[in-house]
């Protein structure tokens, strides 16, 4: 069975589907976009996600291109004609497409693309075992707040990662405090306190970070959300990471430094275990 992806209006063969070459997405990077997991045919904190979608493109001076009920049901097909219960969800609005010129052009639609792929959940041994990562300079603009297309700095730093044979890279600003990671959140835990940087412009707000907010509180965790330093994470009892496709992912190891006793703390794995029932809907 082909694949199948959405193309302003049309659903089309992934292999035959294009965006027109003046799309300002393609030669702007003036785009926005979210990545949504779906469990058993459920879309896992939708309205979390489509906060965040009309949020980012609020800053970027754009409305929705139509409205959330009418998304739902264009992904709804997209996910019958895939025959996808449990995967990845892409969508991307762009400004639309015009004639090459930095300004804003007048009486353009949107673009809006959305593509779905299978995603199996993080491999048993990397949760169970945990994962090291490294501290990159964080060379990223100043708005990571907005999920915009432009990611050329992140792409950068996780192949810096990969070269390294490293799960991922947190960033570090000017200040020596981390930020994020190139496509997850950070945290980290210091006795019965759970640190993770607060939701400014320097860090985009995970929803998956959202979600893990009030199962922290409900496993007792002091909440801190507030920055912290590279040289506190290395010395922190446990850390972890967050995403819509890693979920949440223990970690063992920050540059040379072993994190704890080099296994997945006791708290990361309460979480986990919270944060897995939320992806089957638990209540």
């Amino acid at each position: 069975m082909p694949r199948i992806s959405y193309v302003n209006g049309q659903y089309l063969r992934h292999d035959r589907a294009g965006v027109h070459i003046e799309d300002r997405g393609y030669q702007f990077s003036d785009a926005v976009y979210e990545v949504i997991a779906t469990v058993s045919g459920r879309l896992v904190d939708e309205t979390l996600h489509f906060d965040r979608l009309e949020r980012s493109l609020t800053e970027i001076g754009m409305e929705m291109p139509f409205s959330r009920t009418h998304f739902k049901i264009k992904i709804a097909e997209l996910l019958r004609l895939n025959r996808i219960a449990n995967g990845a969800l892409y969508i991307q609005v762009s400004r639309g497409v015009a004639k090459r010129d930095h300004k804003f052009p007048d009486g353009v639609r949107p673009a809006v693309v959305m593509t779905v792929r299978p995603m199996a959940p993080p491999a048993r041994t990397l949760v169970e075992k945990g994962v090291a990562v490294i501290t990159v300079p964080d060379i990223r603009w100043q708005r990571p707040d907005i999920k915009s297309v432009s990611l050329l700095p992140n792409i950068l730093a996780k192949q810096q990662a990969v070269r390294q044979g490293v799960y991922e890279a947190w960033q570090v600003d000017a200040d020596g405090m981390v930020t994020e990671g190139t496509s997850t959140n950070a945290w980290i835990v210091t006795g019965d306190r759970l640190v993770t940087h607060a939701p400014d412009h320097a860090i985009l707000n995970g929803v998956t970070r959202l979600a893990l907010l009030d199962m922290a509180a409900e496993e007792g965790l002091v909440l801190e959300e507030r920055s912290f330093s590279a040289d506190e994470a290395r010395g922190a009892d446990e850390a972890f990471l967050t995403s819509t496709t890693a979920f949440v992912m223990p970690i063992v190891k920050i540059d040379d430094a072993v994190i704890g006793d080099g296994k997945p703390g006791p708290r990361t794995r309460a979480l986990l275990a919270r944060y897995d029932g939320h992806l089957r809907g638990d209540a």
